[in-house]
């Protein structure tokens, strides 16, 4: 446990540091710093997002098509998390498609390659992905950029959620068992409530009540689908990893893309 005193910046440090390569520096690694990190999850989806929307809008304006700017926007997050959610998506689904038990799985999962079901799930994610928001750059770089926003920062929310207390580790070490059970259930909630709320403010302002709506659903439906896959892994691993929670923001991003660009 670390003596030293709780700082505002602990949680924010602490999100950027794990969450993205960004330069900052993680000062506190404790279970009270993973539990102030996690709630500030989402803000980092927010910084990650603004990035990529703003890559995309470069190429815009540079005379790119949409399906270039869209590749290009979807590669930014990939590399700003250092390829670590697509690699957590692959392994998840190596370790689920195996078809072994707990033990079996985590096994394959910790292995190095990708194999047939992780390279085929990281090919039709980033496919999704690519085409949705080509979809939404085609309306213009406005609703692209902000539902770009949206989804990065869905998806970290979706982090917070897997992090309440009641889901377990499935292993005693690593990312996952240093902020699995760390955040209280009403705050992951509440983190919940905030990003729909501004991800309704932000498509509103832009689109009207139809806008709103539509923010609102995407993060939910961002939350739901990244629920269902962890009550999947915590039925068949036995609570979360880092790959866990690595797959459980690409789900949550690519389900958060679709439902904006079929509205």
């Amino acid at each position: 446990m670390n003596d030293t005193p709780a700082r505002p910046t602990d949680g924010p440090r602490f999100a950027f540091g794990t969450l993205t390569v960004l330069p900052v520096k993680v000062t506190r690694w404790d279970r009270e710093a993973a539990r102030a990190g996690m709630l500030c999850a989402p803000l980092a989806g927010v910084v990650v997002g603004l990035l990529a929307a703003a890559a995309g809008g470069l190429l815009l304006l540079a005379g790119a098509g949409p399906l270039l700017a869209a590749a290009v926007t979807v590669a930014v997050p990939a590399a700003l998390t250092r390829g670590l959610h697509l690699d957590g998506l692959a392994d998840v689904a190596d370790g689920l498609g195996s078809g072994r038990d707990a033990d079996g799985a985590l096994r394959v999962m910790k292995q190095s390659d990708i194999g047939p079901f992780g390279v085929l799930t990281l090919v039709l994610v980033l496919l999704v992905q690519v085409a949705a928001v080509a979809e939404l750059y085609a309306a213009g770089w406005a609703a692209g950029g902000a539902a770009v926003v949206v989804a990065a920062t869905a998806a970290r929310a979706a982090l917070t959620a897997a992090a309440r207390r009641g889901v377990p580790a499935a292993r005693p070490e690593g990312l996952g068992a240093a902020v699995a059970g760390t955040v209280p259930v009403p705050g992951a909630v509440a983190v919940a409530a905030v990003t729909a709320a501004a991800s309704a403010a932000v498509l509103g302002a832009a689109g009207g009540v139809l806008g709103a709506v539509q923010g609102a659903v995407a993060v939910l439906a961002a939350l739901g689908c990244a629920e269902v896959l962890l009550r999947h892994c915590r039925r068949r691993l036995g609570g979360v990893t880092g790959d866990v929670f690595g797959a459980l923001a690409e789900v949550a991003a690519t389900a958060a893309l679709l439902v904006l660009a079929l509205g």
